[in-house]
């Protein structure tokens, strides 16, 4: 395994337990489909939460989220349809961003974007 999906998973398990302190759900995490994956999905209320986690060493240019760009967003909407279809629900949908900056392998910050982009 490189060392990028190390540090995606690490980003990615970090998040996730981040969300379950704020009462978060965590219904599946690594949703994939021929448009892209989906990190993790959780629900929260009356909301389903579609989380790109994107993770960055605390010398890193620019901020995590800024790699959510355009296509990223449009992969991830096709990839929430498709989500939707196979698992129907009346929740409302959230695209949220995780950004996690990470110095070595210590945590310096979890950055939660609710409503970082939609349809």
């Amino acid at each position: 395994m490189n060392i990028k999906r190390i540090k995606g998973d690490a980003g990615e398990e970090l998040a996730a337990k981040w969300l379950k302190r704020r009462r978060y759900q965590i219904i599946e995490r690594n949703f994939s489909c021929r448009w892209g994956e989906i990190d993790v999905i959780a629900k929260k209320g009356d909301l389903l939460c579609f989380v790109e986690v994107k993770t960055r060493a605390a010398d890193s240019f620019g901020r995590p989220a800024e790699a959510v760009d355009y296509r990223k967003q449009q992969c991830l909407l096709k990839t929430a349809s498709v989500y939707l279809a196979q698992h129907p629900c009346d929740l409302q949908p959230r695209f949220d961003v995780a950004e996690v900056v990470l110095d070595g392998g210590r945590c310096l910050e979890i950055n939660y974007i609710e409503n970082a982009f939609g349809a």
